[in-house]
């Protein structure tokens, strides 16, 4: 389904023709790519980001002034509907490099770092992700053990990070790392931001996990022995690490929200095509309630997940001046899962032909759970969600 107008409703004029522009070229460069990509080969992702960066498909959140757009985050929810609707693979590897990693960069760092770093990042030339879970720290990041200790004129990095998008393929980390252990500080004023480059002596990939779903994408185990860091490569102040992480977060939870009601919409596509198509008892199945009304839920999913996100979108554009966490929260919540369960149901209604790989919903289905994961997990969210609501009652 490609009706742009129905949305005038939520974008502007440019707004939409950008959404067709990254339409077509999802439609026309990466979908002949998926069937590689399903056998876990992560050069066409390679080769697209180069493509997408020529044509400006990756600076929709990035100023001019480093070869970005300036469309904000509009543009990047807009971007990740349309790509990960074609594949969610592609679309994840992209966010890792130029949201995870650009985005901290873009906000907190130098001039000089912004120059080496972002602009090869925008273009395409170069590939970035963002080194923050480890084997003992997933939602509670405070707890890290990676460590950061001052030498001179260089930061010693020890420590491992586990499954990182891109880490196996990466040019540069955005890094987090402990710089002033316990008992000296909170844990979340002893920890720092930097940038690593992966050439560096002392990294190495331990391991690239193969996924359930998401084939394609480079995933990995990371490990840092010795790794010398030029102290011109802390982003922002020493110890500020937690602030940087907790501003790329909203960011990040916006960009996954766009994911899934790309994921969700694509399910609900190749469930209504199919329903229009298979015939039984002499008619087509669109027409038992059993199947109509689950398209009826489908459609419901696709237009509050977008909805949710674009509202998201818009409070991180500052518009209207909205406070954006809570939103982004409940976004990244209901799209998530409307992508889950709309993969789900269209296996359903495509019945047996739907659990194999005749279609692409059995991917929709394996590729989807992650959503519910990645950027914290639904219950970390509802937790976000109701500790918003309280404070906006005036309860602490």
């Amino acid at each position: 389904m490609k009706n742009f107008k129905k949305l005038n409703v939520f974008y502007t004029k440019e707004e939409l023709d950008f959404r067709e522009k990254v339409h077509e070229f999802a439609e026309n460069r990466i979908k002949p790519f998926n069937n590689e990509l399903e056998n876990n080969n992560y050069e066409p992702i390679k080769k697209l980001l180069k493509e997408m960066g020529k044509e400006k498909i990756l600076g929709a959140l990035h100023p001019k002034k480093y070869g970005g757009i300036e469309m904000g985050m509009i543009g990047e929810t807009i971007v990740a509907e349309e790509i990960a609707r074609v594949s969610l693979a592609v679309d994840l590897s992209r966010i890792a490099t130029i949201a995870l990693f650009g985005m901290p960069l873009q906000r907190f760092g130098t001039e000089e770092q912004k120059e080496k770093y972002l602009r090869p990042i925008i273009k395409g030339e170069k590939i970035g992700c963002i080194g923050i879970t480890e084997p003992s720290v997933g939602s509670d990041v405070v707890g890290m053990k990676t460590t950061a200790v001052k030498e001179g004129d260089f930061y010693i990095i020890n420590g491992e990070k586990r499954f990182i998008t891109n880490g196996p393929e990466a040019d540069f980390i955005n890094l987090y790392a402990i710089t002033t252990p316990l008992p000296k500080v909170h844990p979340k004023n002893g920890m720092s931001s930097f940038i690593i480059e992966t050439k560096t002596k002392g990294f190495k990939v331990k391991k690239r996990f193969n996924l359930c779903g998401l084939k394609g994408t480079a995933v990995g185990h990371l490990i840092f022995e010795d790794v010398a860091v030029p102290k011109e490569n802390l982003l922002g102040k020493e110890n500020h690490g937690f602030h940087i992480l907790m501003s790329e977060l909203n960011s990040e939870r916006c960009c996954i929200a766009a994911q899934g009601v790309g994921v969700a919409r694509a399910a609900f596509e190749e469930a209504v095509k199919y329903s229009q198509e298979r015939i039984q008892f002499g008619m087509h199945i669109r027409f038992f309630e059993g199947i109509s009304f689950n398209i009826a839920d489908m459609a419901i999913r696709v237009e509050a997940s977008r909805a949710l996100t674009i509202q998201a979108a818009r409070s991180l554009d500052n518009i209207g001046n909205i406070p954006s966490t809570k939103i982004c929260a409940m976004a990244k919540n209901f799209s998530a899962k409307a992508a889950t369960q709309n993969a789900t149901d269209a296996v359903g209604i495509l019945g047996g032909i739907g659990y194999t790989n005749e279609y692409p919903v059995e991917k929709y289905y394996r590729d989807s759970k992650l959503l519910e994961i990645g950027g914290g997990t639904i219950n970390v969210h509802k937790f976000i969600i109701q500790r918003e609501v309280y404070r906006e009652f005036g309860f602490s």
